[in-house]
């Protein structure tokens, strides 16, 4: 029995550190452009895993979970959506002027259980676990895992809905417009982690290109008691941004875990 038990928590124990051992392929989303002054206009966004920052070299991103968000709060359809061996890639169609948001947002749940004297796992839903896992299963212990991944289009004048969060897993609230970066003006952020700030979160930034420097030259700040940090760029570019946080348990079948926020801006010279 305890043989077994240790198998289980070794088991919840893997898939908890899976953010930490898949760190060194970063996902990202590409978008062609981040400020537009046309109000109906389009962008392609290139989406994949990679060694180096916006650089084709691993895997693409699987499209099924992006999610597109209106200046209305609506959800806008992806288009001309393709995936190849290194990319995938998708068009939105910036059809009013206002922000948009375009996000991965993925939720999964490892469990983990004894039946009939067998070690048994599941990876999936949550809405899903009750069909996999039998009730009352023996030992049961389960882990999730959120992940979200965003990049933000303006066509027009900025606006704020699309910064609506929903109180799941690590959000980002700006406090400065993300479509608003400039060099050498401080940036300020915050971030909710199941809707609450998150104090103390260490976040790391990274510009693009990093393939043709000798280092990489990520910056890192943490967030303050109120989940908010700033930071300044020092050059124009597309920057990478990313933290994760573990989860607190909760109610329901997928109490405890981690949860990861990942997004690319655009920073534009003064």
């Amino acid at each position: 029995m305890t043989h077994r038990f240790h198998s289980l928590a070794a088991a919840i124990a893997l898939f908890a550190s899976l953010p930490a051992i898949s760190s060194a392929h970063r996902q990202w989303m590409l978008p062609s452009s981040t400020v537009l002054s046309n109000t109906d206009a389009w962008v392609t966004v290139d989406a994949a895993v990679s060694n180096g920052l916006f650089y084709f070299d691993h895997v693409p991103m699987r499209l099924a979970s992006v999610r597109i968000t209106g200046p209305d709060g609506l959800e806008r359809k992806a288009q001309n959506a393709a995936t190849g061996k290194y990319r995938s890639t998708f068009d939105v169609h910036l059809n009013g002027a206002g922000t948009y948001k375009i996000a991965m947002v993925q939720s999964t749940v490892f469990a983990a259980w004894e039946e009939a004297g067998q070690q048994k796992t599941w990876r999936g839903s949550a809405a899903d676990l009750a069909a996999h896992a039998p009730a009352g299963a023996q030992g049961l212990k389960t882990s999730r895992m959120n992940s979200r991944l965003e990049t933000f289009v303006t066509a027009g004048k900025p606006s704020s809905k699309v910064f609506e969060t929903t109180g799941v897993g690590l959000e980002l609230a700006p406090v400065t417009h993300p479509n608003d970066l400039v060099t050498g003006e401080a940036a300020t952020f915050q971030m909710l982690l199941d809707g609450k700030p998150a104090a103390g979160l260490d976040v790391t930034i990274i510009a693009g290109g990093s393939r043709y420097r000798d280092k990489e030259g990520e910056m890192k700040v943490k967030t303050g008691a109120d989940g908010k940090f700033s930071v300044t760029f020092k050059d124009p570019g597309m920057y990478w941004m990313n933290a994760t946080a573990a989860q607190a348990g909760g109610e329901g079948p997928a109490a405890g875990g981690r949860s990861s926020y990942t997004a690319t801006f655009e920073v534009l010279p003064q």
